[in-house]
């Protein structure tokens, strides 16, 4: 079979994605690459493609093992033999595996980067027709990435244990910097270089300042998507649990996921999440890389990443199968204070200051009033146009600001006056003349700034000194007491004007239902019941239902109906392998629902 044959028989697809030729002609002359694409830009495929018209074995390395074993399970249910080694393994499926292996039987060997430090297993290895390696999240071997991991870093040991065969690197995300250290680090030689463009034309983006706990905002974005799958980020494990619980009270189907659980409970969690059986998990970082579903429909965080490549590969989660899908940031300046106090615990080495600079990027994008799409873009060196209506800078209307000079330095002022020993609710209490008997104790409504701020709710008060925080005229102390800074005490003058953005001061809105936007002519009805049967089936066969079929493949079956197995194969992302293993009880459905 030619690449085309290849490409329809096992994939179900009738042409490459871009890019993604360019990649497996590179592979299959045998030349080192270096692949940067965004999430759902179908890496996999580029190096799962090859292999099947190369003679041997290609050795995956992969961090996590919930990704490697779903991408496995994924191999299979198309008729691809693949296979992982691991801890989890015990000595009988370890032997009965290296047997497959030196018999040639396995196309695909996944492993984790710590099994070749081990002798035994390298030796393995040397005794195997390998046609490539490829190391995928190559980003976790550089030491300036976001999720640098030591066993990666010693992955330098491929090219000299094994000259002649190539590597094929591939990440979503990477600065310059990161891709100069991988090729560096991994001993790549003229590496093919493939930078995909960052723009993900299905995904949403939408950052708001936290009003409160940001819960009536989370909410208001969870009508939009009721019946939906997503990942809502929390910044701690405790929270994690709260919001889980607020949810599950609201009536929603959501589930806790944090590194404290037991493995049990987050393989529990993990399972029922990519089988449908739970719509919503409420994560810390913990649920990252390893989560191989494509139709997560939203991804929400409560609370500022530490970083644009942490924020931009969360996202990239959602989506993942080209359909619409939206994404929500909520934040305070409180958030970044706890940021900064995450940092200086780091011990002064020149990646603390790496740190901070990071955290400022991620600050500068949070607060933006550019198009977010383009922001990104730019952090990661790429160039791209304007979004036109895919974030919330771009498609709502100008935003009109405000000028809040006065209302800063009525904020400022207060601080100062109360000898900056206080927290924030409470000078704003006395700008608002509350009776509060600790404001009344404290002789602090004698003051001639008490009551002088009645024209602001309390939450606007609270928005105004986010701002002051976020342009640096007021720091945090310890106990959470506010102080003026430098340039502070320069707008407390009147030497510098405060601006603000007006929605920011606005009351919060439910926002309307979303209009979905993708396979508008689709049949809801028998969506429906081809949903039921791929949950049925995908429960016989004990996998996930999107490795049978993606949602998107539904939708389009909806749509077009086909009547025979010529028809189907015509469907997106139904392979000849997938008909024969599914396809005619799809038809079989189809087929009942016509004569109704």
């Amino acid at each position: 079979m030619n690449k085309i044959e290849t490409l329809e028989h096992y994939f179900g697809h009738s042409r490459f994605r871009p890019l993604q030729e360019e990649v497996i002609d590179a592979i299959m002359a045998k030349q080192d690459v270096l692949m940067i694409l965004p999430t759902g830009g179908g890496k996999s495929l580029c190096y799962q493609l090859p292999t099947l018209m190369m003679k041997g074995v290609t050795v995956v390395v992969s961090p996590l093992l919930a990704l490697m074993h779903d991408q496995v399970v994924a191999l299979r249910a198309n008729g691809i033999p693949a296979v992982m080694l691991s801890s989890m393994q015990d000595m009988e499926e370890s032997q009965m595996i290296e047997k497959q292996l030196r018999s040639g039987e396995v196309k695909f060997l996944y492993v984790a980067p710590e099994r070749l430090t081990n002798g035994y297993f390298l030796n393995l290895l040397h005794q195997l027709d390998i046609n490539f390696f490829v190391i995928d999240e190559a980003h976790c071997v550089s030491e300036w990435g976001h999720e640098f991991r030591e066993n990666y870093r010693r992955l330098s040991l491929l090219k000299e244990q094994f000259a002649t065969i190539p590597i094929a690197a591939f990440t979503a995300t990477a600065t310059k910097m990161v891709e100069e250290d991988i090729a560096a680090n991994l001993g790549l030689k003229a590496p093919k270089r493939v930078r995909g463009s960052l723009f993900r034309e299905n995904l949403t983006i939408q950052a708001k300042h936290r009003i409160k706990d940001g819960r009536e905002q989370l909410l208001a974005f969870l009508k939009q998507h009721e019946g939906e799958s997503g990942i809502i980020y929390t910044l701690s494990r405790k929270s994690t649990e709260s919001v889980a619980h607020f949810l599950q009270n609201q009536g929603l189907e959501a589930r806790a996921y944090h590194a404290g659980l037991s493995t049990q409970e987050k393989n529990s969690t993990y399972q029922d999440f990519v089988a449908d059986r739970v719509q919503i998990v409420v994560a810390t970082i913990a649920f990252g890389m390893g989560i191989d579903k494509s139709n997560i429909r939203f991804v929400v965080h409560m609370t500022m990443p530490k970083t644009l490549e942490n924020y931009y590969q969360e996202i990239g989660r959602a989506g993942r199968d080209g359909l619409e899908s939206e994404t929500l940031l909520l934040f305070s300046a409180s958030d970044i204070v706890q940021q900064k106090m995450f940092i200086e615990d780091l011990p002064e080495t020149p990646y603390k200051e790496h740190a901070f600079n990071k955290l400022e990027s991620m600050v500068r994008f949070a607060n933006s009033e550019n198009c977010r799409h383009q922001s990104v873009a730019a952090y990661f060196d790429d160039r791209i146009n304007v979004c036109g209506d895919k974030c919330d800078n771009c498609s709502a209307p100008a935003s009109q600001k405000v000028d809040i000079t006065t209302a800063a330095r009525k904020l400022l002022s207060a601080i100062a006056r109360t000898d900056q020993k206080f927290g924030l609710h409470y000078v704003i209490d006395i700008l608002r003349g509350s009776k509060e008997q600790r404001i009344l104790q404290n002789g602090h409504d004698k003051l001639t700034v008490y009551g002088i701020g009645e024209e602001y709710s309390k939450s606007q008060w609270l928005t105004i000194g986010d701002k002051l925080l976020e342009i640096g005229a007021l720091s945090i102390g310890e106990f959470k007491v506010y102080k003026l800074t430098s340039f502070g005490v320069e707008v407390l003058k009147g030497e510098h004007h405060v601006s603000l953005k007006e929605s920011r001061l606005s009351i919060q809105k439910a926002a309307p239902k979303r209009k979905v936007t993708y396979f508008d002519d689709y049949d809801v009805e028998v969506y429906d019941k081809l949903r039921d049967l791929r949950t049925r089936i995908a429960s016989e066969n004990g996998i996930p239902p999107y490795i049978i079929f993606s949602d998107k493949t539904l939708k389009d079956l909806s749509a077009k109906q086909p009547k025979s197995r010529e028809e189907m194969l015509e469907v997106h992302g139904i392979g000849e392998v997938k008909f024969d293993r599914y396809g005619e009880a799809f038809l079989t459905l189809l087929a009942e629902k016509s004569t109704e």
